[in-house]
C-alpha cells in the first residue's frame, strides 16, 4: 500500500469513527432520535443559531432528518428547513410525512422546490407537488425544466392513487432487434439513461412491450445473442388507470420486482418498482384499519380540523343508529321495570355481538382487499363464518348462562340470555360478512361504512333477542 493510499484509509476510518460518534449522540438503541438531541435542535432554533442547528443535523441520515421534522413543533419546521437548506436533499423529501412535507414545501421558495423536484423520481416529485395550492403548484412548475415539467403535468393528469401517479418514467426500453452486446454498449454510451433499474423492457416498432430481460441474464449471455432469444415474453402489464391497491395485489401475487405500465393503446409509458409498492401495501393496510374505526387518515401530523371533521361524522352516524337500539329498549320498558336484571344484562348481549361482528368484519374486509374473497367463494365463506359463529355462540352462551343462573338464582334467566347470545353472535357473523360484501358489490369502500351498519344490526338484534325471549318465555309477566 502506497503512502497516499495509507493516508486515504486513515482519513476514511477517522470519518467513519466521527460518524459513529455523532450517530451515538443522536440515536438511541432503537435507532430513533434521542429526546436530548431533539431538545438541543429546538433550543438552537429558538435562539436563532442556524450554524449550530446545521452542525447538529448534518451527520444524520436523510431518513433521520425526515423523522426530526416530525418531532419538532409545526411552527418550528419551516425554521428548521431554512437552517439546513443544503441538507434538504431529494432523499429527505422522499422520506417526509405527507402533511409535514406539504408545510415545508409551502415555506420554501418556488425555485428551490423546483430544484428538489427535478432530482426526485417522477412519482416522488408528484407526491410533493400534488397537494400544493394551484397557485403555488403553477409557480413551482414554472421554475422547472420543460421536460421535467411535462412529465409531472402528465402524471398529475391521471386520477389520484392510480398507476399513472405511481409510475416512474425513468426506465430502459430498447428495440427487439438489438443484441446483448448492442444493449450493453447502448447503456454505456448514454449516461443520461435511468441509473437504477432491475430489468430492461423490449419493445416493438409501436413501442408496445413484448418482453423483458433481467440484468442477470444480460450480464451472463454472450454478446452475440439476440435479446429476443433470452428475453422473457410472459410479463405482467399494468394499465395506467389501475388503482394502486390493485397494482400492489398484482406485485404480491406474481412476486414482481418491477412491471411495465401501458396506456390505453398498449404503449409503454412507465414502470412501477417494488419499493413503491411496499409503501402502498403499508399505506393501504393502515388505511383500512383506520377506516374501520372511523378515525380518518389517523395521521398524528394531520391538522386538527381535518381530524375532527373525519371522525365526528362517524360518531354522529353511530349516534343516529344507536337510536334504533334505544327504541327497542323503550318498547320493552314494562318488562324491564318488572325485572331489573334485564336492564343490567342487556348491554352484555349487545356488546358480545358487537365484538363478534367486528371480528368477522375485519376478516372480511381484509379478504376483500387481498382478493381472497370473490364471487366464486362467497357462499362457502359465509357457511364457514356461520359455523364459527355457532361454535363461538355456544361457548360464550354456556359461560354467561351458567354465570347468570348462579348470580341471579334463575335457570330460566340463564337460558334466556344464553339463547340471546347465540342468536346475536350468529347474526353478527352473517352481518360481518354480508355488509362488507354488499358494499363492495356496489363499488363502495367496505372499510368505510361497514362498522356503522354492523354495529347497528348487532346492537338492535342483541336487545331485541334478549328482551323478546324474556317476554316470550314468561320470565316476566
Amino acid at each position: 500500500m502506497t503512502p497516499e493510499e495509507t493516508d486515504q484509509t486513515l482519513l476514511q476510518e477517522a470519518a467513519d469513527m466521527a460518524g459513529d460518534a455523532a450517530e451515538s449522540e443522536s440515536l438511541d438503541e432503537e435507532n430513533t432520535l434521542k429526546p436530548e438531541f431533539v431538545r438541543k435542535v429546538r433550543e438552537a432554533l429558538e435562539e436563532g443559531e442556524r450554524d449550530a442547528v446545521y452542525d447538529l443535523v448534518e451527520p444524520l441520515h436523510p431518513a433521520d432528518i425526515a423523522d426530526l421534522f416530525e418531532l419538532v413543533n409545526a411552527d418550528e419546521r419551516p425554521q428548521l428547513a431554512r437552517a439546513i437548506t443544503d441538507l434538504m436533499s431529494p432523499d429527505v423529501f422522499a422520506e417526509l410525512n405527507d402533511h409535514v412535507r406539504e408545510l415545508i414545501v409551502e415555506a420554501l421558495p418556488a425555485g428551490q422546490v423546483a430544484d428538489i423536484a427535478e432530482q426526485l423520481d417522477t412519482d416522488d416529485a408528484v407526491a410533493m407537488i400534488e397537494d400544493l395550492d394551484e397557485e403555488d403548484r403553477e409557480a413551482v412548475l414554472a421554475e422547472m425544466e420543460p421536460e421535467d415539467r411535462a412529465a409531472i403535468e402528465s402524471a398529475l393528469a391521471y386520477p389520484e392513487e392510480s398507476a399513472g401517479r405511481l409510475m416512474s418514467r425513468d426506465f430502459i426500453a430498447v428495440p427487439e432487434h438489438m443484441s446483448v452486446g448492442g444493449l450493453i454498449d447502448y447503456l454505456r454510451e448514454h449516461p443520461n439513461l435511468a441509473t437504477e433499474f432491475w430489468e430492461v423492457f423490449i419493445v416493438d416498432a409501436r413501442h408496445h412491450p413484448v418482453g423483458t430481460c433481467v440484468l442477470s441474464w444480460i450480464l451472463r449471455a454472450p454478446r452475440s445473442v439476440a435479446l429476443v432469444d433470452v428475453m422473457k415474453r410472459d410479463q405482467t402489464l399494468i394499465p395506467v388507470g389501475m388503482d394502486q391497491e390493485e397494482v400492489a395485489l398484482r406485485f404480491q401475487k406474481y412476486a414482481l420486482i418491477s412491471a411495465a405500465v401501458v396506456d390505453e393503446s398498449g404503449r409503454l409509458v412507465g414502470q412501477i418498482t417494488v419499493d413503491d409498492v411496499v409503501h402502498i401495501i403499508q399505506e393501504e393496510a393502515g388505511e383500512d384499519v383506520l377506516l374501520l374505526s372511523g378515525a380518518g387518515e389517523g395521521d398524528i401530523n394531520e391538522p386538527i380540523r381535518d381530524s375532527y371533521v373525519s371522525r365526528v361524522r362517524w360518531l354522529i352516524a353511530n349516534l343516529v343508529t344507536a337510536l334504533l337500539g334505544a327504541t327497542i329498549i323503550s318498547s320493552f320498558g314494562g318488562a324491564i321495570e318488572k325485572l331489573v336484571a334485564l336492564a343490567a344484562l342487556s348491554p352484555m348481549v349487545a356488546s358480545i355481538g358487537g365484538n363478534a361482528g367486528t371480528q368477522t368484519m375485519a376478516v372480511t374486509v381484509r379478504a376483500l382487499a387481498t382478493n381472497q374473497l370473490t364471487r366464486a367463494n362467497t357462499g362457502r365463506i359465509l357457511w364457514r363464518e356461520m359455523r364459527v359463529a355457532m361454535l363461538n355462540g355456544a361457548t360464550v352462551a354456556s359461560l354467561i348462562g351458567c354465570a347468570t343462573w348462579l348470580f341471579f338464582g334463575s335457570p330460566l334467566l340463564g337460558a334466556v340470555i344464553g339463547s340471546a347470545v347465540i342468536v346475536n353472535i350468529l347474526t353478527a357473523g352473517i352481518a360481518g360478512l354480508v355488509v362488507p360484501v354488499l358494499l363492495d358489490r356496489y363499488d363502495q369502500d367496505p372499510a368505510v361504512a361497514s362498522s356503522v351498519f354492523v354495529t347497528m344490526i348487532t346492537d338492535s338484534m342483541g336487545f331485541f333477542a334478549f328482551l323478546g325471549l324474556a317476554v316470550a318465555s314468561g320470565l316476566v309477566g
